[in-house]
């Protein structure tokens, strides 16, 4: 049942049932207890942010958290803020569930980072990778996905789009291919378009039946046997090391995407901030200040 109190309120009150100022740190490290006014600072602001995304998204309040309403809403945050901030939310959700959660690599502080890669230099990383790496490279670079959503690639006939979401009717303008649906942040589903060669590719290294990967502590069923996650992160890396003598990391593939539609879009007539709003949407996060990030 949702609670009608504040978000502050919320937090408050949960914290307060953590609190443990004055005992011995040392003597209950393993306890879970808030030993410190700043970590319940820190903690009660971090709680009363999650309370406002809950009440938003109708879930209920703190006391109906669950390990997957959770998760899905630090998935969201690392779009959001940097990995002290995004480390912080997670301590105090773990404290307020008592359980441990895998910890997530701040996306905004990726893209912050990174940097595009030309075509040529992508198609070098790819032919210095495995075959299934290389396919996943050629992938992640023509549909902008994240490293874990090449482990969720599966037929537009098998999976549906989120429907909780707005699709705009001009995603992929101007490209063609096969669609396809991942999952992307926060269990969101989406549209990708494959182009036709590399879709066929794809279906090529179709698994009669679907592979478990645990990928940094997460459990996908992958259909294809293609990189993924962070194994074709680090190949990636590698690869781009050899070849080019450096490497931004594997999500320097989004920010290529990010700024080819930009131009294709542009070059078709859309004005700059309908472009914005059409590439967040392929890109799965709905938030077109993000996709300016791989813009830089």
């Amino acid at each position: 049942m949702a609670s009608f109190r504040s978000g502050r309120d919320q937090a408050r009150h949960a914290v307060r049932q953590l609190t443990d100022i004055g005992s011995s740190r040392h003597a209950n490290r393993a306890d879970g207890r808030v030993r410190s006014l700043r970590t319940a600072r820190n903690y009660e602001q971090a709680l009363a942010s999650l309370s406002v995304w809950l009440h938003e998204h109708r879930l209920g309040s703190l006391r109906d958290l669950d390990r997957d309403t959770a998760q899905r809403y630090l998935d969201e945050r690392a779009e959001l803020v940097r990995q002290p901030t995004l480390d912080q939310d997670r301590q105090a959700i773990q404290a307020l569930l008592g359980e441990q959660l895998p910890r997530i690599k701040s996306e905004l502080e990726t893209a912050l980072s990174g940097r595009a890669y030309t075509g040529d230099q992508l198609a070098a990383i790819a032919a210095a990778q495995s075959e299934r790496h290389a396919l996943a490279t050629e992938l992640a670079a023509a549909c902008g996905l994240r490293a874990h959503e090449l482990l969720t690639i599966r037929r537009s006939d098998e999976q549906a789009p989120s429907q909780h979401r707005t699709w705009r009717p001009d995603m992929h303008h101007g490209r063609v291919g096969q669609l396809y649906v991942v999952v992307g942040k926060g269990g969101l589903r989406r549209y990708v378009l494959i182009p036709a060669k590399l879709a066929e590719r794809l279906e090529v290294r179709r698994l009669d039946q679907g592979r478990i990967v645990i990928d940094r502590g997460i459990r996908y069923e992958s259909r294809y046997d293609i990189g993924g996650g962070q194994a074709w992160s680090s190949s990636f890396s590698a690869a781009s090391k050899r070849v080019l003598g450096w490497s931004t990391g594997a999500h320097g593939c989004r920010h290529s995407y990010a700024q080819a539609r930009m131009d294709e879009l542009q070059g078709a007539g859309y004005r700059y901030q309908d472009a914005l709003l059409v590439v967040s949407q392929e890109m799965g996060h709905f938030r077109p200040g993000i996709t300016e990030v791989y813009l830089r």
